[in-house]
């Protein structure tokens, strides 16, 4: 194999300085700051500064399970990290003293909380939290009573950040679903733009849909006429999509097709502003009489029956009844949906919790093998504390908690700019407490200051963001005594220390993705096969928006793998050239299938050879899924090239047929797009004989 295309200097210059554009609201940072900083403020002001503490740190510790989502999904999820972090930090505070039993509590929550993984980001996030807290209390271990009470104050500043957090239910009970939805509409908007089809678009937009399918239709959704109508609103989208991954095959004048675009992009771009503001879309409606003239106009000169007047009928129809359904899309919303229309595909549905365990209880698996890391090197790191007798030594277990990741790129990543943080933090602290005057009170706005830019930077840049994390830390314990400069110092070398603990462990036992993208390909490519085997059974609608829904969700985690897999050390380049490869020529394989899906409108008119050609296509990349997760050549394919010959006889003699000639450029790159795959796998994996 030749040598791999990774470079630790590229990883390092990389990581310290790309900064992703904030995605936190600045509404989400200032209610999570003021639930720290309150409390804090109020134990000052009553003269119980060590009660305000407590429920600031308990605020503090869970403000990163305030997600967006639906106001019932946020708050479960807010409750239950406040009761694990509760939970956890009364037993630190209980067994703190005790090495042993620390050490198998350790083991424990680090065991259970590595596997919560399997549940997802969110999951995850509770189970570190409680790592956190159970260390944490344990470096002051007290009395059963004060332990309780200890622990119920940190409970108390969870559901502080829950009150915050969903107090505008009542006033805005559709603001999380709105917001969704604009975004979605936006992404539509920036498609019609574009003239040629940019991927960096097509996945925000992808992402964004995948986004808002769990949002509006999952099981934490909320009930009621407004839904229902974001409901409408939500397939709509998914067909105005497909109408405009269509537009490029319309062959009108670049002037004339720019026209359109730019027409339907007014429309979406207000419908967007409309949805976001909880407007009626006034501004959408004036746009989409502008598009009816154009739509009316090209209806008369081709007499209403060519594919372009057809398909901008469609387009300005699905237009329309998006703007529509702004208009009801709140708490006024007055369109009933059928209850298929509100309900999560089965497909879709997370299986029970005790059933994902089960699967994930394997060496093989991903979150195992995490969670045993995680319960090792967490025990590991308390014990290296306690028997070097560290000062503030919990900080050792608790940056291997957060730094020790299912993955390479991750892991490596987190303590890299922990550490520099860490140390960017202990300069900007010191620098900050000399020039800000020796008061409670300008302490405790200095660390407010902090913990929003903490928030605020968190997914963005995490270096900067821990560095205001040292800086809040730093201050809080300043209230308890703690001297500011002995404190970031000792933060620094058990930072340092769980970093590189955390990296060992992985080291020791790793978890390649190098080894796992082979499946996710293979996953994306079953998903593909599925699409269009349902695309050829142009009745079953609901099966086409399911397998859609699952195509859509299989690319994106494919290429997170490829992701993960080119930031990971002695990853082969020619591995990383094939799924790269593989990964380009899947995405033009399905935006051809959503092309012909646009053609489907009326399933009787589609000939019936169109339909077994695309059924033998999807039976074609059905194989060479299974052949690329079995890392061979794909066994002797259907001569799709013949088979499109014949079916562009058949379309010809059927001239009378409105999109046969569509149909005919569609099927010459459905076969092109699985011929290319096919010689891609070939090329990778040589038969024996041509070897």
């Amino acid at each position: 194999m030749p040598a791999s295309g990774y470079s630790l200097r590229a990883q390092f210059v990389e990581t310290l300085t790309v900064i992703k554009r904030p995605d936190v609201p600045l509404w989400v940072v200032l209610r999570n700051t003021l639930a720290v900083v309150l409390p804090l403020g109020a134990g000052l002001a009553t003269g119980y500064p060590e009660v305000g503490l407590s429920v600031g740190a308990g605020a503090l510790d869970t403000m990163f399970s305030d997600q967006p989502g639906p106001y019932r999904q946020r708050m479960r999820r807010l409750l239950l990290a406040a009761l694990a972090a509760g939970l956890a930090a009364l037993l630190g505070f209980t067994i703190g003293g005790q090495l042993l039993p620390m050490l198998l509590a350790t083991a424990a929550f680090g065991f259970c909380g590595g596997m919560l993984v399997v549940f997802g980001t969110d999951a995850a996030r509770v189970g570190m939290t409680s790592m956190i807290l159970l260390v944490i209390a344990a470096a002051t271990p007290i009395s059963s009573k004060n332990a309780l009470l200890a622990s119920g104050l940190i409970t108390c500043g969870g559901l502080l950040l829950t009150l915050f957090a969903v107090a505008a239910w009542p006033l805005q009970r559709y603001r999380p679903e709105r917001h969704a939805l604009a975004e979605v509409y936006a992404g539509l908007a920036a498609l019609a733009r574009q003239p040629n089809q940019d991927d960096h678009a097509n996945l925000a937009l992808t992402d964004a849909m995948t986004s808002l399918q769990h949002t509006l239709l999952g099981r934490d959704r909320a009930h009621g006429r407004a839904m229902e109508a974001f409901a409408v609103l939500l397939e709509l989208a998914e067909r105005i999509r497909l109408e405009l991954m269509a537009l490029p095959e319309l062959h009108a004048g670049p002037a004339e097709h720019a026209r359109y675009r730019d027409a339907a992009a007014r429309v979406l771009e207000d419908v967007a502003h409309a949805l976001e503001n909880g407007e009626p879309p006034h501004q959408a409606e004036q746009a989409l009489a502008a598009l009816h003239h154009d739509v009316q106009a090209e209806s008369g000169r081709s007499a209403g029956t060519g594919w372009l007047a057809s398909h901008l009928r469609a387009l300005d129809g699905q237009l329309a009844a998006a703007v529509r359904n702004a208009n009801w899309a709140g708490s006024r919303g007055e369109l009933r949906a059928a209850a298929a229309e509100t309900q999560l595909p089965r497909s879709l549905q997370s299986g029970s919790a005790r059933a994902m365990l089960r699967a994930n209880l394997t060496p093989r698996s991903v979150a195992f093998r995490h969670a045993v890391r995680m319960a090792v090197c967490l025990s590991a790191a308390l014990l290296v504390s306690r028997l070097l007798a560290l000062p503030h030594g919990y900080w050792l277990p608790m940056t291997t908690a957060i730094v020790l990741r299912p993955d390479f790129s991750a892991t490596f990543n987190f303590g890299l700019l922990r550490v520099v943080g860490t140390v960017l933090g202990l300069v900007l602290t010191t620098a900050l407490l000399h020039f800000t005057p020796h008061s409670p009170w300008a302490h405790l706005a200095l660390m407010a200051l902090l913990c929003m830019v903490f928030r605020w930077l968190a997914n963005a840049h995490y270096g900067i963001a821990v560095a205001a994390l040292t800086g809040t830390v730093v201050i809080l314990l300043a209230f308890e005594g703690v001297d500011s400069g002995v404190a970031v110092t000792d933060r620094v070398i058990n930072t340092a220390l769980g970093c590189g603990m955390a990296m060992l462990a992985y080291l020791a036992w790793p978890t390649w993705e190098r080894g796992r993208t082979h499946g996710a390909l293979a996953e994306m490519l079953d998903a593909y096969a599925g699409y269009l085997r349902a695309l050829a059974q142009p009745e079953q609608g609901e099966a086409q928006r399911e397998t859609r829904s699952l195509a859509r969700t299989a690319r994106s985690n494919a290429l997170a793998s490829l992701e993960r897999m080119r930031a990971e050390p002695g990853t082969p380049q020619t591995l990383l050239e094939l799924a790269r490869t593989l990964f380009a020529n899947g995405n033009r394989l399905v935006r051809t299938a959503m092309a012909l899906e646009a053609l489907g409108d009326e399933p009787a008119t589609r000939p019936a050879a169109v339909n077994a050609f695309v059924a033998t296509c999807a039976n074609a990349v059905q194989l060479a899924a299974v052949a690329l997760r079995e890392r061979r050549a794909p066994d002797a394919l259907p001569d799709l090239r013949a088979l499109q010959q014949s079916l562009l006889a058949t379309l010809r003699q059927a001239d009378s047929h409105p999109e046969a000639e569509s149909l005919i450029r569609l099927s010459d790159r459905l076969t092109d797009n699985i011929d290319t795959l096919a010689h891609v796998l070939r090329r990778a994996y040589p038969a024996p004989a041509d070897a």
